[in-house]
C-alpha cells in the first residue's frame, strides 16, 4: 500500500474534523480551516493511540484512516472544550 500524501491527509483531516464537529456542535471551533487542523491533529493523536495501545502500525484504506483520525479529533475537540468552553469566541 502506498503512503498517503499531504493532500490525502488534508482531505482525511477535513472529513474527520467535520465529523467530530457534528459530535460537539457549537462548543468548539468551526469553519473549514479549524476542522482541517483539528482533523490532522486528530489523525496524529489517533495514529499514536492505535500504534501504542492496539499495536496497529498502519491504517489500510481510506475509511480506516478517517476512523482513526475521527477518534483522535473527538479527543482533541474534547480537550479544546475543556480548555476554552466558548470555543475561543467572545460575544
Amino acid at each position: 500500500m502506498p503512503q498517503m500524501d499531504l493532500v490525502g491527509w488534508i482531505i482525511v483531516g477535513l472529513i474527520a474534523g467535520a465529523l467530530s464537529g457534528f459530535v460537539f456542535g457549537d462548543r468548539t471551533a468551526r469553519g473549514c480551516l479549524p476542522n482541517i487542523l483539528i482533523g490532522i491533529l486528530g489523525g496524529l493523536l489517533g495514529g499514536y493511540i492505535a500504534r501504542e495501545f492496539f499495536d496497529v502500525n498502519q491504517t489500510v484504506g481510506f475509511i480506516a484512516a478517517v476512523a482513526v483520525a475521527f477518534v483522535g479529533a473527538v479527543i482533541v475537540r474534547f480537550l479544546l472544550a475543556i480548555i476554552a468552553p466558548s470555543g475561543g469566541r467572545r460575544r
